[in-house]
């Protein structure tokens, strides 16, 4: 219950499309990553929507989001802030006849409040409307306490799944370990890009911990160098999932040339390696492999597409080099 206060943001990077799931907001309280799970149903002529926070038990509603399905083609979704509820509109011929997607929300403390009292609604509890406070009540005692996961374990899945809220709020909780305040993912961000390079020598300007804001700039070389940095492997190579050596149907190999262990990352026209090989001759390399395209990347981001046309393929053809590096380098003894 003590330590200073998360900041609120409203969304990690605002460059993004509204509607994008991976850029939620952040505070210190989130629920179901920040995100609210939008259904739809044809009914007759129309369209049974709805909107709630989704457990694995229970389905509560929520008040701090609305969507409406609009008569149109495009833009699939429109995105404001009213009354302090976030207002969507849906484009009704992108719907098909039934389906679901997560939708980001703006406010999380209030959608926590809204969300997780609701969820015991089921065994006979009546919950007060939810509503933000700026401290506590005198008298307020801890009625339960929930402890999270080991770091590591967190972190495996955060690896795992890219989960941008995730790796947020480490990056705040380990700047706020360290004795530091920062009122932004950014103010955060830049205090890690000072430790990184006073760590491992490693040269980099990064605004979030996500990764997700576009104005963050790492070179392959420098990436490389802080995983190659003194104790980096010890610490960060267990936490990386297994990447399988495959032929160019996406076989994976039975002899492969080297073990990989690594992180993915992809956008739109932009796909990523990063982590550590053991080779067949049993030498340990550290690598990263960036390729993207800038100019086609910038054309997309005008369009409404969460998948432009062209960007599969495009990955497809990255990724394939990938396996060749990683295979002809497996040889390296």
């Amino acid at each position: 219950m003590g330590g200073p206060p998360s900041p609120h943001v409203e969304e990690i990077a605002p460059e993004q499309l509204d509607h994008l799931a991976y850029n939620p907001s952040l505070s210190g309280l989130n629920l179901n990553f920040n995100r609210v799970f939008f259904a739809w149903q044809r009914e007759g002529s129309g369209w049974r929507l709805s909107l709630d926070a989704r457990g694995d038990r229970y389905r509560p509603e929520v008040q701090i989001a609305r969507i409406t399905a609009e008569p149109r083609s495009l833009p699939v979704y429109t995105y404001r802030r009213e009354a302090g509820i976030d207002v969507w509109t849906v484009a009704d011929r992108q719907l098909g006849e039934s389906g679901s997607r997560w939708l980001p929300v703006r406010d999380p403390a209030l959608y926590a409040g809204q969300g997780l009292p609701r969820s015991g609604e089921g065994d006979g509890h009546d919950p007060a409307p939810a509503a933000p406070i700026a401290a506590l009540p005198e008298g307020a005692v801890e009625l339960a306490a929930l402890e999270s996961d080991r770091l590591e374990a967190i972190l495996i899945d955060m690896l795992r799944y890219s989960t941008n809220l995730t790796a947020e709020a480490v990056g705040l909780a380990a700047s706020q370990g360290r004795g530091l305040t920062p009122l932004s993912p950014a103010e955060s961000a830049s205090a890690m890009t000072r430790w990184i390079r006073r760590r491992t020598g490693a040269r980099m300007h990064l605004v979030d911990h996500s990764g997700l804001g576009g104005e963050s700039r790492m070179t392959a070389q420098e990436m490389a160098i802080m995983l190659a940095a003194p104790g980096v492997m010890e610490t960060l190579r267990p936490l990386l999932r297994d990447i399988p050596l495959t032929d160019a149907a996406g076989t994976p190999l039975p002899l492969p040339p080297a073990i990989v262990r690594a992180k993915t990352g992809t956008l739109n026209f932009v796909s990523t390696l990063a982590g550590y090989a053991r080779t067949t001759p049993g030498a340990d390399l550290a690598f990263a492999i960036f390729a993207a395209d800038p100019e086609r990347r910038a054309a997309a981001s005008t369009s409404e597409e969460e998948i432009p046309p062209g960007s599969r393929d495009w990955i497809a053809r990255a990724r394939r080099l990938q396996q060749r590096l990683l295979q002809r380098w497996g040889t390296i003894g």
